[in-house]
């Protein structure tokens, strides 16, 4: 026989003859696989739920939430999530709803003020170390997020997007779990273009335990849930067509680009609570190799190499070809805004480089004598920073650098700055083509920087390859660096020394 115990959350059974407790359901956790659970991952699990922990007996290894004494012996609990953390979620710096108005959203800048504390280590010239470090996933190609996702306590999730596999990070055992999927979840592989999802805390649906994010598939829009106590996800079908493009959001409109029935281009758009709107045929475009959707000035971007497509919410979506033979240099970053406020992104005529304005029907151009780095105001030509326009030449401080290339990662937005701050990597004596370094050749040495009020050098790197592969994000509240090749993630310390 067993004794039910019911919590606002959970309900939970206490074997009269063991005394042991086993969870029996929890709100938005479907099935429980508890046996699971209690062999290796009890305390996760009760931090997870906010449940009570042993500290002086042994009568039990888990109580319910709540539980503030022993029932045996009386002894006191270690009660959990009863102050719940409070970190910042991270989804990636693409999905940044905290971001103001004239930022574009959808590029690599976040809105959490890392500088503040990484610009209290030693400065210039001193190369740092990182504080840090965790195993990557098993399926290292991936996009991380950080969220409580209805939970008391923040966790950590990797999605391999090409493999379709969702993994678990275990802080307390330091060890990655793969999610299985449960009974009819869909396939999360997806390749057709730059991946993104969409947090649900940023739509208008009732909020569910477990909830992660929109995620496009190659069979639809799903939305996508964790069980993190028997380690498993689900899914559930948004739109039931091919996804072709990571969904954006603009003005409570959800835009999603879909292959339609005819082999067709189409642009599905939903509403922030999900329900169906317009959809529109945008003809014989590209299926594949879309950017991730840029939004800006109330429309969402979605770039290409052929061309440009513009959506304004209310609007039929516009194509635009690139002209004359100019051809966008999309590895080298992503859009930048001018002073007066309009939107460039680099590219290359054959015989140049130049700044192409971007949605207008006729753009403006202007020409450039070399390769530029970075998106958003955080420009670099080789190892000098641009502070004026985006055409405007470098600003050089030190001309050793000009045997540097530095690569902008991510960018840290603060209206209390007067020039942008952020992560880059900054290659060595290096004097070749910037789109050779971005490719597969090996960079001799490279150092991880943070370019703000004060420089600072984080850490180096020896022989780094395809470092466009370097996945930065926030978890923990510490600052981490993923490249697929590295055997450790580095971390660094994000508490503001006092």
């Amino acid at each position: 026989m067993a004794y039910r115990w019911e919590t606002p959350t959970s309900v939970w059974l206490e074997d009269e003859r063991s005394g042991q407790f086993e969870l029996a359901s929890s709100d938005g956790l479907g099935r429980i696989d508890w046996q699971a659970a209690a062999r290796g991952r009890l305390a996760d699990c009760a931090h997870l739920l906010g449940a009570s922990l042993p500290q002086s007996c042994d009568h039990a290894a888990i109580y319910p939430e709540g539980f503030a004494f022993c029932p045996t012996c009386g002894r006191p609990l270690a009660r959990l999530g009863a102050a719940p953390e409070r970190h910042p979620d991270w989804w990636g710096p693409y999905a940044d709803a905290l971001l103001p108005r004239h930022v574009p959203h959808g590029l690599p800048v976040t809105s959490l003020a890392l500088g503040d504390s990484l610009e209290e280590r030693p400065p210039a010239p001193e190369v740092g170390r990182f504080d840090t470090a965790m195993p990557p996933p098993p399926n290292a190609h991936c996009v991380f997020a950080a969220g409580t996702y209805g939970f008391p306590e923040q966790r950590l999730l990797a999605l391999a997007p090409g493999r379709g596999v969702l993994q678990y990070w275990d802080p307390l055992a330091e060890v990655w779990h793969v999610m299985v999927p449960e009974e009819g979840t869909a396939d999360l592989a997806f390749g057709a273009s730059d991946y993104g999802w969409l947090p649900m805390t940023h739509l208008q649906v009732p909020a569910r335990r477990g909830d992660v994010a929109l995620v496009p598939t190659a069979r639809g829009l799903y939305r996508l849930g964790v069980n993190p106590v028997s380690e498993t996800c689900r899914t559930e079908a948004v739109l039931a067509a091919p996804v072709v493009a990571a969904p954006g959001l603009m003005r409570r409109q959800l835009g999603v680009l879909v292959r339609n029935p005819g082999g067709t281009l189409g642009l599905c758009a939903l509403g922030a609570d999900l329900s169906p709107g317009p959809q529109f045929d945008c003809g014989a475009l590209p299926l594949t190799g879309w950017t991730r959707p840029i939004g800006y000035d109330g429309q969402l971007f979605w770039l290409h190499g052929e061309g440009q497509l513009v959506w304004r919410p209310g609007e039929a979506p516009r194509r635009l070809a690139w002209p004359d033979t100019w051809l966008p240099s999309l590895d080298l970053g992503g859009p930048t805004l001018s002073r007066d406020g309009r939107m460039w992104l680099i590219g290359h005529d054959g015989q140049s480089y130049s700044f192409l304005e971007l949605g207008v029907e006729r753009p403006q151009r202007e020409a450039i004598d070399g390769a530029r780095l970075g998106f958003a105001n955080l420009l670099f030509r080789r190892g000098h920073p641009v502070v004026d326009e985006p055409w405007s030449g470098e600003h050089v401080e030190d001309q050793h650098e000009d045997d540097s290339l530095v690569l902008p990662l991510l960018r840290s937005f603060n209206n209390n700055r007067s020039q942008p701050s952020g992560l880059v990597l900054r290659f060595h004596k290096y004097t070749g083509r910037a789109e050779d370094a971005l490719a597969n050749r090996v960079i001799a040495r490279t150092t991880v920087e943070w370019i703000g009020r004060r420089n600072v050098i984080l850490d180096e790197v020896a022989r780094l390859a395809r470092p466009l592969e370097c996945v930065p994000f926030v978890y923990a509240n510490r600052l981490w660096l993923h490249h697929p090749d590295w055997n450790r993630i580095r971390g660094w310390n994000l508490d503001v020394p006092t």
